[in-house]
C-alpha cells in the first residue's frame, strides 16, 4: 500500500556522479590532493559538503571551507547544463501523479544545485515538497532525520512510503527511517545496496520488475 514516493536527486533522478567527480578532482588538485574513484566513493559520495571538507581539508577555516564548497558547486553547475533524467524518470513521475500519490524530493544537495537541476531536467513543478538536508535538518544522510521529516510533513507512517536511493548514505537514511527502499544502481554495486537494506535494486526506472511491484502495491488499495 502506497501513499507517497520519495526520491533522492543525484544518482537517482539523474546521474551526476561523473560531473561531481570532475569538479571535486579539479578543486582538490588545487590543494595538492589527487583523487581517484576509490577516494571519491569512500570519502565524498553521498556526504554533505561541510563534512567532506572537514574530513579532507581540515586546515581550512570555516569561511575558507564555505568558499571552497561554493566554488566546487559553481564548477559543477558549469559542467551540468546538458544533464538528462535517468531512463524512465518522466514515466514514473507521471504515473505517481496519475495515482494521486504524494511526491517528495529528499536530498543532501545544496539548494542552488537542486533548483538548477530541477530546472534543467524540467521537473521544477513536479514535487509536492522538496526536502534539502542543509536547510531542513541538522544532520544529512546517512542520518534518517530528513526522511523522518518527510514522513512527518506528509503525515504518513513509514509503511505507506517508498524511497528511491542510489548511494550507501541514502540507503542508510531511508532504511533507518523505516521506509521500504529501492536502490538505483547508477553509481554503486547492486550487491552493496542490497547489503545496506534495499529490498530491490534496479538499473533505472524502466525496469519491468519495478513496474510489476508498484502496480501490485496500488492494487492493494
Amino acid at each position: 500500500m502506497l501513499a507517497a514516493i520519495l526520491f533522492d536527486l543525484d544518482g537517482t533522478l539523474v546521474n551526476t556522479d561523473p560531473l561531481h567527480f570532475q569538479a571535486w578532482q579539479e578543486m582538490l588538485l588545487n590543494h595538492g590532493i589527487e583523487m581517484d574513484e576509490a577516494f571519491y566513493q569512500s570519502r565524498i559520495s553521498g556526504r554533505l559538503n561541510p563534512v567532506i571538507i572537514q574530513d579532507i581539508l581540515p586546515h581550512l577555516t570555516l569561511e575558507e571551507g564555505e568558499k571552497f564548497a561554493e566554488d566546487k558547486e559553481a564548477r559543477f553547475r558549469d559542467l551540468a547544463p546538458l544533464l538528462k533524467p535517468l531512463a524512465g524518470v518522466e514515466k514514473i513521475l507521471a504515473w505517481t501523479k496519475e495515482q494521486g500519490l504524494k511526491t517528495g524530493l529528499v536530498t543532501n544537495a545544496p539548494r542552488k544545485n537542486v533548483d538548477f537541476m530541477l530546472a534543467t531536467l524540467e521537473l521544477a513543478e513536479i514535487f509536492d515538497t522538496v526536502f534539502v538536508a542543509e536547510e531542513d535538518v541538522t544532520e544529512g544522510k546517512p542520518d534518517p532525520a530528513i526522511y523522518k521529516l518527510a514522513l512527518e510533513r506528509f503525515n504518513i507512517t513509514p509503511d505507506l512510503a517508498l524511497a528511491f536511493e542510489d548511494s550507501p548514505s541514502g540507503i542508510r537514511s531511508a532504511v533507518g527511517a523505516g521506509i521500504r527502499t529501492i536502490g538505483i544502481a547508477s553509481t554503486h554495486d547492486p550487491q552493496k545496496l542490497y547489503d545496506l537494506g534495499a529490498f530491490k535494486v534496479i538499473p533505472d526506472f524502466t525496469d519491468l520488475s519495478l513496474w510489476s511491484f508498484i502496480t501490485d502495491e496500488m492494487q492493494l488499495l
